[in-house]
């Protein structure tokens, strides 16, 4: 079955650029210019993955990424014009799954889309041999279906915070680094600059604990990384 990527940038001749390279790779796509015409879609069709524009007219794409996340679980890769730090890490609060600067390559975006799909292919169609849920005190995660729940109600998480999440439970008690657990979800080189394990790090505290500030599941071991 051929995946079915969004596109939402205002820039019509980015629009047509990415929609060419995913379609000479098999894929369909939908183009919108706009995030309130792109959401409207949304309530009656389905997609595999979201290329977002920040810089957008109307709605922006960090409000358009969080309207989205209330009730979708999609892939989302953030696109914006800007390359500072905080820039990246208000889309990466925002949900999205990854973030890619312009000008970019567009060989490197359908990487990062294949990329996406393929993990989302795989929780999605291979039953897991190892544990299939695990309950951590009030915390259960159940890694078929990967849903969580928090005191019997359930936390929305975005793939990449399940990816990390699940990485951590089946390492349980086990403190593994920010490299470790960037290389294991990611699948790609760690840079020592890049934040995003702690960006979704907070995020998923947000989720899952009472507290955030004082986390009991999720935990930092300062200078060497996190541990369940």
């Amino acid at each position: 079955m051929q995946p079915k990527i969004l596109i939402i940038d205002d820039d019509k001749e980015i629009r047509n650029l990415i929609g060419i390279y995913l379609e000479n790779e098999g894929m369909l796509t939908q183009k919108f210019e706009d995030a309130i015409e792109a959401l409207n879609y949304l309530q009656s069709d389905e997609v595999d993955l979201i290329i977002l524009d920040i810089m957008l007219p109307k709605m922006d794409g960090i409000q358009a990424c969080m309207k989205i996340r209330e009730e979708r679980n999609m892939p989302i890769i953030m696109l914006s014009a800007k390359s500072e730090d905080m820039d990246k890490i208000q889309g990466l609060m925002s949900g999205a799954d990854d973030y890619l600067s312009k000008p970019f390559n567009p060989l490197e975006l359908i990487a990062r889309v294949k990329s996406q799909l393929r993990r989302t292919n795989k929780y999605n169609t291979q039953p897991s041999k190892d544990k299939k849920m695990m309950e951590i005190g009030e915390l259960k995660i159940n890694f078929d279906t990967r849903q969580v729940h928090v005191q019997n109600q359930e936390v929305r998480l975005t793939p990449k915070e399940f990816d990390i999440l699940e990485f951590l439970a089946r390492n349980k008690g086990m403190v593994m680094s920010v490299q470790k657990i960037y290389e294991a979800v990611w699948k790609e080189e760690f840079f020592r600059s890049d934040n995003n394990v702690m960006v979704h790090i907070t995020k998923i505290r947000d989720k899952i604990e009472q507290d955030p500030k004082h986390p009991i599941y999720v935990k930092t071991i300062w200078g060497v990384g996190y541990k369940i």
